[in-house]
């Protein structure tokens, strides 16, 4: 009775395991793309193929949420649209426009981008992955995520959330460059753009983290997991990693400095009471070298000034 129990639990978590989701692709892809059809998100930066655009969403969906990105986005696109708008801008204007998205780095990269870009691309966004890479704050997924979206390219788009998406698929913990590689030989030839979107959306409408929908899965056929046993995403392709606590952490002093900054000039000896840092001076003094370093704010004579205000 026990062996036909673990029988029938290993063939409830194996699913197409042995062959691979690989191996269905096109019954799979098909699947998808129908539920696709009825199901997709309608996003503000889905109705473009501009590359700026494109980039200018990818940049802000980094640990953002949908609903917080998009009313910023709009306002972006509308203020700042082309690269050589932003890059002859100053950049204190975009931190100020920034405050609310968090991860502030994120505006000084896609500032340094811009001015890239026209400088060594003619003012146009590269379409090559190599090219792409060498933009400051454009890392693996964001390269793919503007070849595919902006130019159609036949790559798959690996975020954390597609990462755990295919590790239940394949029944197994996936390394990064497994789980790249199984989303490349997956995409749809034709349509690379719907597919990496509906994937997208499967992870984070039905296939999610916790409680995820697997019954009435478009997909469920060929999952490996169907929501029984342990988790095969955890720990797979960083679809796990946490962000630390952000009540009392350098993020939320560093952001609350920032915002104080955007309403004017703030003394260094007041720093501690806008960071919310109190009897640590030496905490406050890293933190204010540390955005020095990153050019989001400006000393001088004692005084704090945002971004590039004295440059």
């Amino acid at each position: 009775m026990l062996l036909q129990y673990e029988t029938s639990l290993m063939a409830k978590t194996s699913g197409r395991a042995g062959k691979g989701v690989v191996a269905e692709k096109e019954a799979l892809n098909q699947a998808l793309l129908f539920w696709v059809s009825t199901s997709l998100r309608d996003l503000p930066w889905r109705a473009t193929r501009d590359p700026w655009a494109v980039l200018v969403s990818e940049v802000m969906l980094q640990q953002t949420q949908v609903n917080r990105v998009e009313p910023k986005y709009l306002e972006f696109v509308e203020r700042w649209r082309t690269p050589q708008a932003l890059a002859s801008s100053r950049f204190s204007d975009l931190l100020k426009f920034w405050q609310g998205l968090g991860y502030p780095r994120r505006a000084r990269n896609l500032y340094d981008a811009a001015t890239q870009i026209v400088k060594f691309h003619d003012g146009k966004v590269p379409r090559v992955l190599e090219e792409l890479l060498l933009l400051p704050g454009v890392g693996p997924y964001t390269a793919r995520a503007v070849m595919v979206f902006a130019f159609e390219a036949r790559v798959g788009v690996l975020d954390t959330n597609v990462g755990r998406l295919l590790a239940r698929w394949s029944g197994r913990s996936l390394q990064a460059k497994e789980a790249q590689q199984i989303a490349d030989e997956l995409v749809d030839a034709g349509r690379p753009w719907l597919w990496n979107q509906g994937l997208f959306d499967l992870a984070a409408l039905r296939c999610t983290k916790q409680n995820p929908q697997c019954v009435g899965c478009p997909v469920e056929e060929w999952c490996s997991w169907h929501g029984a046993g342990p988790d095969p995403s955890l720990g797979s392709a960083g679809v796990t990693t946490k962000q630390g606590r952000f009540q009392g952490s350098d993020r939320q002093a560093r952001g609350r400095l920032l915002k104080a900054l955007t309403a004017g000039p703030v003394p260094i000896s007041e720093a501690a009471m806008a960071m919310g840092v109190v009897n640590d001076q030496a905490r406050v003094s890293r933190l204010i070298a540390d955005l020095q370093a990153e050019s989001l704010l400006t000393v001088q004579r004692e005084v704090l000034l945002l971004g590039d205000l004295l440059q």
